[in-house]
């Protein structure tokens, strides 16, 4: 199971830090990334990290802003987002993929998603 935190409101510009904890060892995971959905919007990749050597992947409309990591021990990843815009409003997911089978792209055959973490960007 995967438990997120770290959503609320912030302004336009502002700065959060999303966590996604798993109930168990990540150790032997693929990947695990980070999705969301906004009002009206279909779900979308945000940021991916592979695992065995730590690749990771940003969307176009986050990259330079947001920041993928992970710390293993703590069976942890998390995103920092900075400069937020009110377009990055939506409910953020993470999803864990053990096999290498997920889509980074449309999150099928992910293994794991967690329950969704709000991320409001207003003033």
């Amino acid at each position: 199971q995967l438990q997120a935190s770290g959503g609320g409101l912030v302004q336009p510009g502002g700065s959060l830090r999303l966590s996604c904890v798993a109930s168990g060892s990540t150790l032997g995971y693929h990947s695990r990334c980070w999705f969301r959905q906004g009002p009206g919007k279909e779900r979308e990749v945000v940021s991916c990290i592979r695992n065995s050597d730590g690749h990771t992947y940003y969307a176009e409309p986050v990259k330079g802003r947001f920041s993928i990591s992970r710390d293993n021990a703590k069976n942890t990843i998390y995103l920092q987002m900075n400069s937020l815009k009110p377009e990055d409003t939506a409910v953020y997911y993470c999803a864990s993929d053990r096999l290498g089978v997920g889509n980074w792209i449309s999150g099928s055959d992910f293994d794991s998603w967690g329950q969704g973490t709000l991320v409001t960007v207003s003033s």
